[in-house]
């Protein structure tokens, strides 16, 4: 969490979402390659021309695990690069694990062992007990499903429970009995800007992961009014399709630099002027 931090300090909160599906990546990097092949190198471009702006990366191991072994080890890959590429930068593994926590330790050992990410995303439908091997990494960040940016999301997460909604009972339960080390975070979508606002009153300053600006249509506006913190920080805004799929030509990496420095730049203006004229220029 300490790197996530020292990046909202420095005014960063772009969160570029690595999700790289091969059929996506432009054909001039896919042209003569096998798929584990042009993912490392759209990766490797994506995070060079990007990495001086954002706050972190985000893949998601779905992407990777489609490719089966290679894919496992084009992510571990594309980790060491951003390692070398840009050091200061988190690395936030998208996996929404949670199982029995025999089960979680072998999650753990993956994820912080042998890739060597920061933080990971977990679900807390098993109870803070299953999940205690994740909590006591006090050296990671462990961000738990709240509030998803998915529009069926309500099905379970409005539940009532203990006179309000589910999402709200987990906020509740992360800050007050769940983060003894400091490291929880919680993830809610930018769909849904008013939970986002009861969440930030729930956890105080804590970290909110906060997907869903881009091509699933957040409002960025509301986003950042309703997710900063105390110290108008706390927000990792992730954006993945709409930076780094911003081109299919060979300005690809140039694309999703725009990309990234028209959102960060956005997010400055909203936390400038109080929540005015921040909107994206399209």
């Amino acid at each position: 969490m300490e790197l996530l931090r020292a990046q909202n300090a420095r005014g960063h909160f772009v969160c570029v979402g690595l999700d790289s599906e091969f059929a996506k990546i432009p054909e001039c990097v896919r042209s003569g390659r096998t798929a584990d092949v042009a993912i490392a190198a759209f990766n490797r471009a994506i995070v060079e021309r990007t990495g001086d702006l954002v706050c972190a990366y985000k893949p998601n191991v779905a992407f990777y695990e489609a490719h089966g072994g290679a894919g496992i080890e084009v992510l571990r890959h594309t980790i060491n690069d951003i390692r070398s590429l840009a050091p200061e930068v988190p690395v936030i593994l998208d996996a929404k694990r949670g199982d029995i926590g025999n089960t979680n330790n072998g999650y753990v050992q993956m994820a912080f062992e042998y890739l060597g990410v920061d933080a990971i995303t977990v679900h807390s439908y098993l109870g803070r007990e299953a999940l205690q091997p994740f909590l006591d990494r006090v050296d990671k960040g462990i961000f738990v499903l709240c509030r998803t940016s998915n529009p069926g999301a309500s099905e379970f997460q409005n539940l009532p429970v203990n006179g309000g909604p589910l999402y709200r009972f987990v906020a509740r339960r992360v800050a007050s009995e769940w983060n003894k080390n400091g490291n929880c975070g919680v993830v809610v979508g930018a769909t849904y800007p008013e939970e986002l606002v009861k969440v930030r009153a729930i956890v105080g300053d804590m970290p909110i992961l906060i997907p869903g600006i881009g091509a699933q249509g957040g409002d960025l506006e509301k986003t950042v009014a309703a997710g900063k913190d105390s110290f108008d920080q706390g927000m990792i805004i992730n954006s993945s399709r709409g930076i780094i799929f911003a081109s299919n030509g060979p300005d690809f990496a140039e694309a999703a630099r725009r990309e990234t420095q028209k959102l960060h730049d956005a997010i400055t203006r909203c936390l400038s002027n109080g929540g005015e004229q921040c909107r994206q220029s399209s």
